[in-house]
């Protein structure tokens, strides 16, 4: 079966509790599940052809006429029942097979709506991740910061005491006015992540939990033979695919059974009340209906059902193909990441090692500030880059989990699904070409 609380896999239950909110206020989601209710209901009216129509009248009325005989008023009460039943004979299979296709469109609306949850709760995840990745790069700035006005600081009173000149002075200010430059970019794009995950959250504004931090979210592990390609059948999209092949297979048997003669049975029973008594009134029948000639209109129906199957036919095919890609495309994302990230580890250790060493040597007197602020300037980028390699890894994950449809749990070869209105089970296989 599909898992449908992957985001758990993080281990951030702040953003479990984003994603529970996302799923309850977001407005898209709302609609979807009005389409579910209205396929149901839709499916409900199509299964009731199935059964026989059946209707009672009742009419009661009270009169003054003039009689014939010896033209005398007379009054006179009159009352009547009539119970009416009618039933078309399923003899080609054209009410079935609607019913059928009433079915499959109900569950392709249940699975455009789990699409629909597959995607808001994604967005969400990949939005709050950038969110933390916003926020560990801004803390790192706002670090550096600091180190640099301790710099600046240390530069005045070394100027001030005669053992530095006003060249390195001006280095160390310069470098820590650019420094304080990032500060005010990072605030704003973390603004603005904040804004977007509110739209996500149907929030017009507010701020937004957070919960752990960058470094300590959890990455999810990936099966080291590869996702299994039957995954690719849980994604919500190619389910909708198949449901809606099942519907054309279904709705081109009726068209084509629509071209055969209709058997309908009818029957009446009532009982009425006349000047001369009441009378019991009944009848039973049968009718034929042949078409004969409808200008082409039953044909061009048939041919318009094998258009539309087609279009199932080459959408299932698309979807899959998308799927596969979409896959693929993330699981090589997520290996080149993840090597970015080990060279990026080993740059970051080697410049740590490079600023030490530039610093003892300037504390020395062997080498220039400038030494030392090259370095600086390069460990800083370092750590702004692995950073962002971070969050673009979770983000990365959370592609791969869109792209499969949940997480990657076995799930049983063949399921069936009650139907929503009759209790017949139907497959949601794909079976339907």
């Amino acid at each position: 079966m599909v898992q449908t609380d992957w985001w758990k896999a993080f281990g951030d239950q702040a953003l479990e509790r984003l994603i529970s909110e996302a799923l309850g206020r977001n407005t898209d989601l709302r609609l979807a599940a009005g389409r579910v209710a209205e396929a149901r209901a839709l499916a409900a009216e199509q299964h009731g052809s199935d059964w026989p129509s059946a209707n009672v009248a009742a009419g009661a009325s009270r009169s003054r006429a003039l009689s014939p005989v010896n033209a005398r008023a007379f009054e006179a009460s009159t009352g009547q029942w009539q119970f009416q039943a009618a039933y078309e004979v399923d003899l080609w299979g054209r009410i079935g097979a609607l019913g059928r296709a009433a079915d499959a469109d109900y569950l392709r609306s249940m699975h455009t709506r789990d699409a629909a949850e597959l995607s808001v709760a994604a967005s969400t995840a990949s939005a709050y991740f950038a969110l933390r990745a916003l926020d560990a790069r801004l803390q790192v700035a706002r670090n550096t910061l600091a180190s640099r006005e301790s710099a600046v600081a240390l530069a005045r009173s070394r100027e001030r005491s005669g053992y530095t000149s006003r060249l390195e002075r001006a280095q160390a200010e310069a470098e820590y006015r650019s420094t304080a430059q990032v500060v005010p970019q990072l605030e704003l794009a973390v603004a603005r992540q904040e804004h977007a995950l509110g739209v996500l959250l149907g929030r017009a504004s507010g701020r937004i939990e957070r919960g752990k931090a960058l470094d300590e979210i959890a990455l999810p592990s990936i099966p080291a033979l590869g996702i299994p390609s039957e995954l690719l059948r849980r994604r919500p999209d190619i389910a909708a695919s198949e449901a809606e092949i099942v519907a054309s297979d279904a709705r081109l048997a009726a068209a084509r059974a629509s071209l055969l003669p209709t058997l309908k049975l009818s029957g009446n029973l009532g009982r009425t009340s006349t000047i001369h008594g009441p009378l019991t009134l009944w009848s039973l029948g049968g009718s034929v209906l042949a078409p004969i000639f409808e200008g082409g209109r039953l044909r061009a129906q048939v041919q318009i059902s094998e258009a539309r199957r087609e279009l199932a036919l080459v959408g299932y095919e698309t979807s899959v193909i998308a799927a596969v890609t979409e896959v693929e495309n993330q699981l090589v994302l997520i290996d080149r990441i993840r090597g970015q990230m080990d060279q990026v580890d080993e740059q970051e250790k080697a410049l740590a090692e490079a600023q030490r060493i530039a610093s003892n040597r300037h504390r020395e007197g062997y080498a220039s500030y400038l030494d030392e602020l090259d370095a600086q300037r390069a460990l800083f980028g370092a750590e702004q880059t692995a950073l962002q390699l971070r969050g673009d890894l979770l983000a990365a994950q959370v592609g791969l989990y869109r792209a499969l449809g949940g997480g990657w749990h076995e799930a049983p070869p063949d399921v069936r699904v009650e139907s929503p209105v009759m209790g017949k089970s139907a497959d949601t296989s794909g079976s339907g070409s």
